[in-house]
């Protein structure tokens, strides 16, 4: 197999992810069989103990510092134990001699490859091995070497599809680049964003394009849509079946960096919120060639979180929202330090901005969403059931959608696909087009 096509091999599931796990369950016999009784009857059981130590550790660590709110998954906790366990079987083989250390230190780590292929399959995190590796994205461009263009004059009440013809020229696929969003406002202190520009932005003359602001989970940042969410394969689809038209899509930093949880609130924890409302919409309006109002936003898992509560406090910029397994309000793991942390415990500034009261004090007749959710997600999906409901009873037009997967990337991925049709109705890039079902 060339290099390329090795790159592009997918981690969660197909070869590449099956031969590593055969190697690691071999490697996982090697470390075990051909041992003596006192073997079995103390450094088995030892590291059986170290593995159970080890996940008891991370769970406190988890419980103490929350370096996110999510719970981790059985199956994670369960790789986390099973590979300390191996590495302190190779450490007692060592002793025996270099050629079975050797053996030993080479099978503890097929046995780490395995667990790190088995976690990354359950969060969808990596797709594929470049994405793990960080190769550099190969539609990567500076927005500077983007010209301006002259616009296409906007259709009146009808969609940008409706006259658009597009140009001989026009590339097959969109471009991303790399950018800075300042604060300019909030002061808040953001991370580089990531915009994706469609096919039909890149001719000359441009449709005048709407814009989706996408907002990723926590932990991580603005790349994780690019990486684990493969948003420009997304778009570039899309755009392919529709004549080189799409939203142009920026994702912004939310959280300022992998561990921070700003929970998109103005609060003691930064101004997050006025950074993704104010602060991005003006640099959208100020530097690209764009309908900069209103836009549709969207996330996932922490942000569709905050794509939920951005549509609720600014639905005159954002009366569009998807929120894929976000949750029923903000959080840092639980209410009270969540009180405590971003607002020093005062229950009625969280009340203020959290979405279910929001819901009960205010009318949403012109706000439009669409919910989707792992079937197989037993923490998100009541949440979304309840967001829904309380929605709907507020006077909002919400679709509720359920997919076959759990709480992944892989779930945000297909959420997104699914969703585009209805996304672009509802920004006037095509038709008006159903939520998805």
């Amino acid at each position: 197999m060339d290099l390329p096509r090795l790159l592009d091999a997918p981690l969660i599931a197909g070869a590449l992810p099956t031969t590593v796990t055969v190697l690691g369950m071999l490697a996982g016999v090697v470390l075990l069989v051909g041992r003596t009784r006192r073997w079995w009857l103390r450094t088995v059981p030892l590291a059986a103990v170290a593995g159970v130590a080890a996940v008891g550790i991370v769970l406190l660590a988890v419980a103490v510092f929350r370096p996110f709110p999510d719970p981790l998954p059985p199956r994670v906790l369960l790789w986390i134990g099973v590979v300390v366990a191996a590495f302190v079987l190779a450490g007692h083989t060592i002793r025996r001699g270099w050629w079975q250390g050797v053996v030993a230190v080479v099978a503890a780590l097929l046995v780490l490859a395995t667990g790190a292929i088995k976690v990354n399959a359950v969060y969808g995190y990596r797709p594929t091995l470049g994405a793990a590796l960080g190769r550099p994205f190969s539609n990567q461009i500076d927005l500077a070497d983007v010209p301006a263009a002259p616009l296409l004059p906007a259709p009146r009440d009808r969609p940008v599809s409706a006259s658009w013809t597009p140009p001989a020229d026009m590339p097959h696929r969109g471009k991303i680049s790399e950018v800075a969003v300042p604060g300019t406002v909030s002061g808040f202190a953001a991370r580089a964003a990531w915009v994706y520009l469609p096919p039909a932005y890149l001719t000359s003359p441009r449709p005048r394009l709407p814009v989706l602001e996408l907002i990723a989970g926590q932990p991580g940042g603005p790349e994780d849509w690019l990486l684990a969410g493969r948003l420009a394969d997304a778009m570039d689809s899309f755009a392919a079946a529709h004549q080189g038209l799409a939203p142009v899509v920026v994702v912004p930093d939310a959280t300022g960096s992998d561990l921070a949880n700003t929970m998109c609130l103005n609060s003691q924890l930064g101004a997050a919120e006025t950074y993704l409302a104010r602060d991005v919409p003006a640099w959208v309006a100020a530097t690209l060639q764009v309908v900069p109002e209103p836009m549709a936003v969207g996330g996932f898992s922490f942000g569709g979180t905050c794509a939920l509560q951005l549509a609720l406090r600014h639905p005159e910029t954002f009366p569009t929202f998807l929120d894929v397994s976000g949750q029923a309000e903000p959080t840092l793991g639980d209410r009270a330090s969540t009180v405590a942390a971003a607002f020093g415990g005062d229950e009625n500034a969280f009340d203020e901005v959290a979405p279910l009261s929001e819901l009960r004090r205010r009318a949403y007749p012109d706000l439009h969403g669409t919910l989707v959710v792992g079937r197989d997600d037993d923490t998100y999906r009541p949440q979304a059931e309840q967001v829904t409901t309380a929605a709907r009873a507020a006077g909002a037009t919400i679709a509720l959608v359920e997919l076959p997967a759990g709480h992944s990337w892989t779930l945000a991925t297909q959420a997104l696909e699914k969703a585009l049709p209805w996304l672009a109705g509802r920004l006037a890039v095509l038709l008006p087009a159903p939520p998805p079902s």
